[in-house]
C-alpha cells in the first residue's frame, strides 16, 4: 500500500491528462447530441486496465480520494437544490406524486431485481435473504433522478407552468430522499450480508446512525458558512469547501474503524446524508444561498469531467459484456415502475388525466446521484460491489440517453415549452420593423430606408399617436397604427419576414413582444431600446441586443475619447467607407478560404462569427453557409459584395 502512494504523483499527472482528453471528448459527445457525461465515462473505459492501461487497478485505488471529494460535491448540489419556497406552492401535489413513485419503485423494482437474481452472475452465489438485501439497494438507486439535467432542460425549453413546476419539484425531492433511503437500505445489506438479525437492536442502532449523520450534517453547515463569510478568494473558498466534504468522509471512515475495534457494534456514518444536509441547511436557513450556489456551479464542470472519467477506468469490461442485457432489462423495470408510481400519484393529487400520462416521461434521467450511489456500494462492498455498480452504471447510462428525449417529449405535449422558432429564410429584401413612432425611430427609419432597407414603423392607435403621425412631414415612411402588440398584430406587419426588430416600447410591452418574436418567428437581431436595467437580463436571456438610455451616449462618447477612428468608422462621419454585417448564403463560395476570394481592393472582412462563436479570421479560414460576415468598405464596393455572398442559388 505504502508502495502505492508513493507512485501517487505519477497517478495524479497521468489522470490530469487521461480528465482533459475526457474534457474533449465529452465535447464531442454534446457536439452529437449525446450527454457528456457519457463521453466521460468512454475516455475513462479506454484509458482503464481493460483496454488502454494509461491507469492500473493500483492507481484506481491510489486516486480513490478524487472518488470522495467529488460525492462530497455531489451531495452538496443535490441538497442545494432543494429550495422549500419555490414548491410551497404545489407542495401537496408534489409529495403524493414523490411518495407514490419513491413507495412503487422500491417496491416493484426490489421484486423484479429479486426474481432476475439467478440471471445476474454476482448475485447467484448469495442466499435469498443477501438476494433481498441487494435488490433493495438497486431499487433505491432507481429512485434518483437528475435535477441538473432537468433544471438545464427546462432552461433550454423555456418551460413554465403548473407540469414544469411539478417535473422540477419532484425530480429534486426524490434526489434528496434517495440519499437518505440509501443509507438505510445499505445498513441494513450490511447487516444481511454479514448474518447480523434484524431486530429492535438493529433498528436502534439505524435510528441513531441516521440522527448523528444529520447531527453532523448541522455542524458541517456551521463551518462551511463560516467559510463563506470570509473574505477570501473564491478558489480559496472552494478548495476549503471540497476539503471539508473530504474530510467528512475521512471522519465516517474512522468511526467505522474505532467502533469496530473498541466498541460491540459498529457505527456506520453516511457522509452523503451528512454533507446533504449542510446543503439543504445553507440553501434554506442561511444568507449565503446564492454565494454557495455559485461556488457549486463554478467548480462542478471540474468535479464532474474528473468523477465520471475515474467512475470510467474502473468499469470491469468482462463484467458489463455480462451484464448489459441486465442494465437494459433494468432500464426498462425502472421506467414500468415510473410510469405505475406517477399516474398513481397523480391520481391521488387529482391532476388532470393527461398530465398523468406524461408524468413518468420527466422521471426518467438519471446522472451524478446516482453513479455516486453505485460507486459507494463498490467502495463498501468489496467483491461484488464492483460488479454492482458496473450494472447500475450501464442502466444509468441508458436512462441519462433515453431520458433528456422524453423530458422534451413531455413538455410539448404539455404545450408548456417556449423554444426559439426557426427564422423564416432570405427572401433577398432586408426588412426591419421598427415599434415605437418617437422621434429616434423616425430618424432611424428614414437612414435605413437610404441603406436600402424596407422599414415598416408601428404604433398603438390612440390620439397621441394620430397626432404624431399628422405631424410627420413629406411622409415616406410606411407606418402604421395597431390595436396592441399581439401576435396577430405582429404577423399583419409581415414580422415572419422581418430581418431586424427594433423595441423602442415601454419596458414591459418591450419584453412582451421580444417574447413573441422568440417564440413565434425566430428572428436573430433583436434590439431593445431599455430604461429600466433591471429589465436587461430577461431581455438579454432572449438574445435581444440591449441599447440602455442611461449609458449609451456615455459609451458613445468614451469610444470617442479612447479611439476616435474606430467611433467615426461605426458611426460613418468624416469617411464615406462603412461597416455591414452580412449572412453568407451562396453555396457556391461554401467552403472557401478568404484568401481565395475575389474582393475589391477597398473591402475588408473583419471577423467571421460562426454559430455563437467569433472565429479569429484568417486567410485559410474557410467560409460556411449561415456564417455572419462584418464588412468594411465603400457603399457602392459593398452592395456588390452583399450580393455575391447573399446570392442564394445551389451550385
Amino acid at each position: 500500500m505504502i508502495e502505492i502512494y508513493q507512485q501517487l504523483p505519477i497517478y495524479l499527472l497521468s489522470f490530469t491528462l487521461i480528465a482533459l482528453a475526457a474534457w474533449q471528448i465529452g465535447r464531442f459527445f454534446a457536439y452529437i447530441n449525446l450527454p457528456k457525461i457519457s463521453g466521460y465515462l468512454f475516455a475513462g473505459l479506454m484509458a482503464g486496465p481493460f483496454v488502454l492501461d494509461f491507469v492500473s487497478s493500483e492507481g484506481i485505488e491510489a486516486l480513490r480520494f478524487i472518488d470522495e471529494i467529488a460525492l462530497a460535491y455531489i451531495a452538496f448540489a443535490a441538497g442545494s437544490e432543494l429550495y422549500l419556497p419555490e414548491i410551497r406552492g404545489r407542495l401537496r401535489s408534489i409529495g403524493l406524486v414523490t411518495a407514490t413513485i419513491v413507495f412503487v419503485t422500491i417496491l416493484g423494482g426490489t421484486l423484479a431485481v429479486f426474481l432476475l437474481a439467478d440471471f445476474i452472475p454476482f448475485m447467484q452465489e448469495f442466499p435469498v435473504s443477501g438476494q433481498i438485501a441487494i435488490a433493495l439497494m438497486a431499487a433505491t438507486i432507481m429512485v434518483a433522478r437528475s435535477p441538473s439535467v432537468a433544471i438545464a432542460l427546462i432552461n433550454e425549453m423555456r418551460a413554465r407552468g403548473p407540469f414544469t413546476q411539478l417535473a422540477l419539484g419532484v425530480t429534486v425531492i426524490s434526489d434528496v430522499l434517495v440519499i437518505v433511503l440509501f443509507a438505510i437500505s445499505a445498513d441494513i445489506a450490511d447487516a444481511v450480508l454479514t448474518g447480523v438479525s434484524i431486530n429492535l437492536g438493529l433498528l436502534l442502532l439505524l435510528a441513531v446512525e441516521l440522527l448523528l449523520s444529520v447531527g453532523l450534517g448541522f455542524v458541517l453547515s456551521r463551518l462551511l458558512l463560516l467559510v463563506i463569510r470570509q473574505r477570501w478568494q473564491l478558489w480559496l473558498k472552494t478548495a476549503v469547501i471540497l476539503a471539508l466534504g473530504f474530510g467528512i468522509f475521512l471522519l465516517s471512515s474512522w468511526v467505522r474503524e474505532y467502533t469496530h475495534d473498541n466498541f460491540p457494534v459498529e457505527i456506520l456514518l453516511e457522509p452523503l446524508l451528512i454533507c446533504m444536509v449542510a446543503s439543504f441547511i445553507i440553501n434554506n436557513y442561511s444568507q449565503c444561498r446564492l454565494e454557495f450556489s455559485e461556488i457549486l456551479h463554478g467548480v462542478g464542470p471540474l468535479v464532474y469531467v474528473a468523477f465520471f472519467t475515474l467512475v470510467g477506468t474502473g468499469l470491469k469490461l468482462d463484467i458489463l459484456a455480462q451484464v448489459w442485457p441486465i442494465a437494459l432489462g433494468l432500464a426498462l423495470i425502472r421506467g414500468v415502475v415510473i410510469l405505475i408510481g406517477s399516474f398513481g400519484g397523480g391520481i391521488l393529487a387529482g391532476d388532470s388525466a393527461r398530465s398523468n400520462r406524461h408524468k413518468w416521461m420527466v422521471f426518467v434521467t438519471q446522472a451524478g446521484v446516482a453513479l455516486g450511489l453505485a460507486k459507494e456500494v463498490a467502495v463498501e462492498f468489496p467483491g461484488w460491489g464492483d460488479a454492482f455498480a458496473t450494472t447500475i452504471i450501464a442502466m444509468v447510462v441508458l436512462n441519462e440517453i433515453v431520458g433528456p428525449i422524453l423530458f422534451k417529449l413531455a413538455l410539448n405535449r404539455m404545450g408548456e415549452s417556449h423554444p426559439q422558432a426557426e427564422a423564416a429564410p432570405f427572401d433577398g429584401v432586408r426588412d426591419a420593423i421598427i415599434l415605437g413612432l418617437t422621434p429616434q425611430a423616425v430618424t432611424l427609419a428614414r437612414q435605413l430606408q437610404a441603406h436600402h432597407w424596407q422599414v415598416r414603423l408601428a404604433a398603438l392607435d390612440n390620439e397621441k399617436m394620430q397626432a404624431r403621425l399628422d405631424q410627420l412631414e413629406g411622409n415616406s415612411l410606411d407606418v402604421r397604427l395597431l390595436p396592441d402588440f399581439s401576435l396577430a398584430s405582429l404577423q399583419s406587419l409581415e414580422a415572419a419576414q422581418a430581418d431586424s426588430f427594433v423595441l423602442m416600447l415601454s419596458d414591459e410591452d418591450n419584453l412582451q413582444v421580444c417574447e413573441l418574436i422568440y417564440e413565434q418567428f425566430g428572428t436573430e437581431t433583436v434590439v431593445a431600446y431599455v430604461r429600466e436595467r433591471e429589465m436587461r437580463p430577461a431581455l438579454q436571456k432572449l438574445g435581444a441586443l440591449i441599447v440602455d438610455s442611461d449609458t449609451a451616449v456615455v459609451s458613445l462618447l468614451e469610444q470617442f475619447v479612447r479611439s476616435p477612428s474606430a467611433a467615426s468608422l461605426l458611426l460613418g462621419k468624416k469617411h464615406p467607407q462603412e461597416i455591414v454585417d452580412i449572412e453568407m448564403r451562396n453555396a457556391d463560395i461554401d467552403g472557401v478560404a478568404l484568401r481565395d476570394l475575389r474582393l475589391p481592393l477597398d473591402v475588408l472582412i473583419l471577423s467571421v462569427q460562426r454559430g455563437q462563436q467569433r472565429l479569429v479570421s484568417h486567410g485559410h479560414t474557410q467560409l460556411k453557409l449561415g456564417d455572419k460576415i462584418t464588412l468594411f468598405g465603400m457603399a457602392e464596393q459593398l452592395d456588390e459584395v452583399m450580393l455575391r455572398f447573399e446570392n442564394q442559388k445551389t451550385p
